[in-house]
């Protein structure tokens, strides 16, 4: 057992220059390669976290914008659909009063060519009377004045 641990000895006493030569390196290492890796993985993290923040904060106020776009167009609309109406009862109106007007004015053509017709009726019942009046009275002077006429034979014809 002495010799084991003599062996034993021996060789922790020959490793301990390449123990202290890994710490080296591994310091070493940690100063010169990891600590400037880990600072530029830290920074590439807060730039893509900040990127993705930034992409966030974007959206949403586009979102909002488009929100306010969408409203803005809603109302434009909902304007044009009142204007829309508020032409439309005035056409109506104006197309009720034109046809007011026009069938007052037809009443009226009615009216004044039913009082020509009338007055024609009248004029033409006059005419008519006068000329059956003066018919009458030729037929009478007619039937008299052959009445009056003597016939071959010598009578008068009844």
């Amino acid at each position: 057992m002495g010799d084991t641990l003599r062996l034993l000895q021996h060789d922790f006493l020959s490793s301990i220059p390449t123990i202290v030569f890994v710490i080296l390196l591994l310091i070493i290492l940690e100063r010169l390669f990891f600590r400037p890796i880990a600072k530029t993985l830290e920074k590439r993290a807060e730039r893509t976290v900040g990127a993705l923040e930034r992409a966030k904060e974007q959206v949403s106020a586009a979102e909002a914008k488009s929100r306010q776009y969408e409203s803005a167009l809603a109302a434009a609309r909902q304007e044009l659909y009142n204007r829309a109406q508020e032409e439309r009862q005035k056409a109506l109106a104006e197309r009720e009063k034109m046809l007011k007007m026009a069938r007052e004015r037809a009443d009226e053509l009615v009216k004044n060519a039913q009082q020509a017709l009338a007055t024609e009726v009248s004029i033409a019942k006059q005419q008519l009377s006068s000329s059956c009046q003066a018919l009458a009275e030729e037929i009478v002077e007619t039937l008299l004045a052959e009445s009056a006429v003597p016939t071959a034979d010598g009578g008068n014809r009844s």
